[in-house]
């Protein structure tokens, strides 16, 4: 009877002990896995955790290669998906149809929270310099994040002022002929990053074809649509342009 007794509450003391292993091992986890052969410290296998896909990871991620616009599209989606209500996702016009094969005229009137698509790149960053010098300003602190996902053009020095003036405030995700730090994407979405860059993503970037990415915008858009909320969350939103 004294063993019936002993058993369960090794049992209950065992449980939350394993549990408190799982969770340290699902942060950055490093283990130590000694071969049959007894070597020494220098044959230790490092297990190193990779986070989800997250498009705030980093405040300006370069994409290039086969499978970078692919992996764009996913992200502005996890963002618009994921991050919707607490997010504000800038796509130019033209970046909104490479990705997502919108239309000139498509759009042109949407109000959902998470999402604005202004005319051109210049109207874009226009408006990310004025909503976060207004932040600054009045000293708001609990707005939507940013993202702006777009090719760079001709305007890498002006994102990188923009980065630069207002640290930790803004992300971007930016195709074309970005110079700061990048990843290298290829069609199987294996990607060779800068060393800054290295253990902000999964091992494999998922990938999206323009014609599901459409349909996943529209899906999103329809989902925020009930809410018709001001994009910047401030209470005069962007202008469309």
């Amino acid at each position: 009877m004294l063993l019936g007794l002993l058993v369960p509450i090794a049992a209950a003391f065992c449980y939350p002990f394993r549990h408190r292993i799982s969770a340290v091992a699902a942060g950055t986890l490093t283990a130590a896995v000694p071969m049959d052969g007894g070597e020494s410290a220098e044959d230790v296998v490092h297990l190193t955790y990779r986070p989800p896909l997250d498009p705030f990871a980093v405040p300006a991620l370069g994409l290039s290669g086969p499978g970078a616009v692919a992996t764009a599209r996913v992200l502005a989606l996890t963002a618009l998906d994921q991050h919707g209500d607490t997010s504000l996702t800038v796509i130019p016009r033209s970046a909104a149809t490479a990705l997502f094969g919108l239309a000139e005229d498509e759009l042109l009137d949407e109000s959902a929270a998470g999402l604005f698509i202004p005319g051109n790149l210049d109207a874009a960053l226009a408006y990310l310099e004025t909503e976060l010098s207004i932040r600054r300003t009045t000293g708001v602190t609990d707005a939507r994040r940013l993202l702006l996902v777009a090719d760079c053009e001709d305007e890498c020095e002006r994102i990188s002022r923009l980065l630069a003036h207002y640290p930790g405030e803004i992300s971007t995700i930016l195709l074309g002929n970005w110079a700061g730090e990048r990843i290298v994407v290829d069609d199987d979405g294996l990607f060779s990053p800068s060393p800054g860059l290295t253990n902000h993503f999964p091992d494999r970037l998922p990938a999206m074809s323009r014609t599901e990415a459409r349909d996943r915008l529209l899906a999103a858009l329809e989902n925020h649509d009930h809410e018709r909320r001001r994009p910047s969350g401030r209470r005069n939103g962007p202008k469309r342009t």
